[in-house]
This record gives structure tokens, C-alpha cells and sequence, in this order.
């Protein structure tokens, strides 16, 4: 048997009973128990895994890793957590009442792709594509409507070029504001109604935490 990580938790009863819960390093991990033989691809298992996690941001603030890390035992999890327990720790202390919120929009100057056949090496096709990529940009009136609607009432944010079509405000807000930003969605999408978007609360910690570094 094998558990396949959702997440790192500062609590044990932040995991119990809605996951299996494994200690590791001062923290505890939450995840599904799936047998050795079963893939991580099986469609069900996603779901599952998928729901789990919905359910436990429900409860308390966690730091989300990427779908696949898989454990054998509480000492396999100690072990993969070591190196970043001290900084896990500290960033779910600071972020205890905090959740993430995502707000995407499709880029309204975009780059085209550069054609690989126009570079001589690899190395310059690929700083022409980070560039193609960082070179999307939102509409500057929805902008400055997000800018006044909904970042006032974050902690920190970021705006981030997914790729040259698509940009991505990801933010930290406090649980108790949720409501509020639920409120602020509903009068950004009456004012810019032209702009279509998707604004999605609450997640775990993920861009802010860059947990899966494992």
C-alpha cells in the first residue's frame, strides 16, 4: 500500500479524518491510500484525489505538491520532508488564516510562438519563447479594474504569464474575506462584461510556496 501526498498540514485534525494522515518532521502529510499496484493515472484515483483536496482546503489552509509524490511509510515522508520542513513550517504559521485565489483572462496582446527553425541553437529558441510568453499582457482597463476591485483586499499577489494567450493573478486573502472577494467578482464581471474570466477561491498554497520543489 502506498499514499499518494495531497498535501503538507501544520495540524493533525487539519487531515483527520478526511485524509490519511502521516506525520513528518513537526508536519503531517494528507493523502489517499491506493495499492503498490494501481497507477497514479487511473482516472478514479484522480477524482478522488481531486474531491479530498477541495474538501481539505475546506478545513484549513495547507500547502498544496504536485499530483504524482507518492510514500511508502511515515519514514519515507520524514525523509522526502526534511530538507524543506523549517521553511514549510513557517509558511503555514504565517499563513494560517490566508488561502489562495486565482483570477485567469485570456491576454489581450499576445506574441506568436517563435518558429524554431529561426534559431540557430536551442538555447536561443528557448529565450525567445519565455519571451513570446512574457510578453502577454491583460487588457489595461481590466487590469486597472482588478487592480482596484480585487487587489486591495489581498495580502500579496502576482501577475503571471501562463502562456502567450493567458494571464493569471494568483493572490493571497484572508478566509474572512471571501464573501467580500465573492462580492468583488460579481461587480468586476458587471463592469467588464466584454473581458471573460474565472475567478476561484479558496486554494491551497501553491504559487506562494513553490512546494513542489520535492
Amino acid at each position: 500500500m502506498k499514499v499518494v501526498v495531497i498535501g503538507v498540514h501544520l495540524r493533525a485534525d487539519d487531515v483527520e479524518p478526511l485524509a490519511t494522515s502521516l506525520p513528518a518532521c513537526g508536519l503531517f502529510l494528507s493523502g489517499v491510500e491506493v495499492p503498490d499496484e494501481q497507477p497514479l493515472s487511473d482516472r478514479d484515483l484522480l477524482v478522488r484525489a481531486g474531491r479530498v483536496r477541495q474538501q481539505l482546503i475546506g478545513r484549513a489552509t495547507f500547502i498544496a505538491v504536485r499530483y504524482g509524490w507518492a510514500v511508502s511509510s511515515a519514514a519515507d515522508a520524514a525523509s522526502r520532508c526534511a530538507p524543506m520542513a523549517e521553511r514549510w513550517r513557517a509558511l503555514l504559521e504565517d499563513n494560517r488564516d490566508n488561502v489562495e485565489l486565482a483570477l485567469k483572462v485570456v491576454a489581450a496582446k499576445r506574441v506568436g510562438r517563435p518558429d524554431r527553425n529561426d534559431f540557430e541553437s536551442g538555447a536561443g529558441y528557448l529565450r525567445a519563447l519565455h519571451a513570446s510568453t512574457r510578453a502577454a499582457a491583460a487588457d489595461p482597463e481590466f487590469r486597472e479594474a482588478v487592480e482596484r476591485r480585487i487587489v486591495p483586499m489581498c495580502e500579496q499577489h502576482r501577475w503571471l504569464a501562463r502562456d502567450d494567450a493567458s494571464l493569471e493573478l494568483a493572490a493571497l486573502i484572508r478566509r474572512e474575506k471571501l464573501p467580500d472577494l465573492e462580492r468583488a467578482g460579481a461587480a468586476l464581471k458587471s463592469e467588464m462584461r466584454a473581458v471573460p474570466f474565472l475567478l476561484s477561491a479558496p486554494w491551497p498554497l501553491e504559487v506562494f510556496a513553490d512546494a513542489d520543489q520535492q
